[in-house]
């Protein structure tokens, strides 16, 4: 074998797989088709993204690069009348503080440029055009470059992200059929914050009735604004996604009067075909990781977090299965079984986001029974959650499921 790994991509997912295993002393290569650094979505990070980043090795790099500082996230109304707030140093359940916000050309390419230093091999502006996978030979994976090239290995890594390469050529792909949205973001300058510095830090979510927008401030000038709404709403209508945009934010006060001086840096960007999942995550000598694994929609800012833990479970688990001589190892099933577990509490959470359970529950003046803390936690990237945690999540979820057909709580009027 040339490597003990290959892996498609080089985003968080990829280049965080490619460190742990080069730290484990494992020959590895990451095939990424672009050259870094490049536009990416997903500025936005949780709390429990940074001591995977503080075991990598990485967090002097980043601390350099000095992003802004992420003290929680605020949810309201687009209207601008009801709001509320999850501060991360807050919660009784929540271990880690604090999180932040990154340019994603500068971070993700600060992320590979650490895999190579720890020793992985890095192929930019290479694309991966076939593979094929023998239990008992490895992978063989066919890139061409400046050339074409066969690459053989022990095992193959998939973190293409929504290209979804190995997921799609098997067709295991399956959308949720709750969540198929469309976003359409950009990045501006010029926009409106208020409150003090750390509120101006915040992610915030403003909501209307079937959509919603994420305002997230990035560097000290650039906002990255997106709006999120149904996918057959934008195939039901004749305006462009400029228009539907502009619309948007005309009919939200609290947001029209944050862009009012605003300038847009590049082009809007649209995203199609939301949330999905793989049928299957892990195979003999295959493993799938990031949103290659699934993707979620990105209201809670999970992305980045999913990638690097998947990547962090899966190279441990590829590490276990090379030094046992193993195709398909105890261990990579049982990532498979955690991830598709993670991936299943945050989509519960999405879905009553949507149904906008979530938020008239979260609105509500009186907590109860620290729902807001267990949330807090959640939100923030708690996912091994002890009984005090599990009991309270679970039952929030029961509530809302029950609220959404039932009322229990005060109705929203959400403009």
């Amino acid at each position: 074998m040339q490597y003990d790994a290959v892996i498609i991509g080089g985003g968080p997912a990829g280049s965080t797989a490619a460190t742990y295993l080069a730290q484990a002393g494992k020959r590895v290569l990451v095939v990424e088709k672009e050259h870094f650094p490049r536009f990416h979505i997903g500025e936005s990070l949780l709390p429990y993204n940074m001591p995977i980043f503080k075991e990598m090795g990485v967090m002097p790099a980043l601390e350099a690069a000095d992003f802004i500082p992420k003290y929680g996230g605020r949810f309201s109304l687009a209207k601008g009348d009801m709001e509320n707030a999850i501060t991360f140093g807050e919660g009784s359940f929540t271990e880690e503080p604090l999180a932040m916000h990154v340019e994603r050309s500068v971070f993700d390419k600060i992320l590979l440029d650490h895999a190579r230093e720890c020793g992985a091999e890095v192929r930019e502006g290479w694309t991966v055009k076939d593979f094929s996978i023998s239990e008992n030979d490895g992978v063989a994976v066919t890139i061409t470059g400046q050339h074409e090239e066969t690459i053989q290995a022990a095992f193959l890594i998939d973190a293409s992200g929504l290209a979804n390469f190995t997921g799609n050529r098997q067709q295991l792909r399956q959308f949720h059929p709750q969540l198929q949205k469309i976003a359409i973001y950009g990045h501006f300058t010029g926009i409106t914050l208020t409150g003090d510095s750390c509120i101006k830090t915040e992610t915030h979510i403003a909501c209307f009735e079937d959509s919603w927008f994420w305002i997230i401030p990035f560097t000290s000038n650039k906002v990255s604004i997106g709006l999120v709404l149904d996918r057959s709403a934008v195939k039901s209508t004749s305006l462009t996604p400029e228009q539907i945009f502009q619309n948007a934010v005309d009919s939200s006060e609290s947001i029209k009067h944050m862009m009012e001086h605003s300038a847009r840096i590049g082009p809007l960007r649209v995203t199609n075909d939301y949330s999905y999942s793989n049928d299957e995550l892990v195979a003999p000598r295959l493993i799938r990781i990031g949103d290659a694994a699934g993707f979620l929609d990105p209201v809670f800012s999970s992305g980045v977090y999913l990638a690097c833990v998947t990547a962090r479970e899966a190279s441990q688990a590829i590490t276990n299965a090379l030094d046992s001589n193993q195709a398909l190892s105890s261990s990579m099933k049982a990532y498979e079984k955690r991830t598709r577990r993670n991936l299943k509490r945050y989509r519960e959470v999405i879905e009553l986001f949507y149904d906008r359970s979530f938020i008239e529950i979260l609105l509500q003046p009186e907590p109860v029974l620290r729902w807001p803390c267990a949330l807090n936690a959640f939100l923030s990237g708690r996912l091994e959650l002890p009984w005090s945690l599990r009991w309270r999540l679970k039952t929030f979820i029961w509530f809302a499921r029950i609220h959404s057909r039932f009322p229990l709580v005060k109705k929203l009027n959400f403009g």
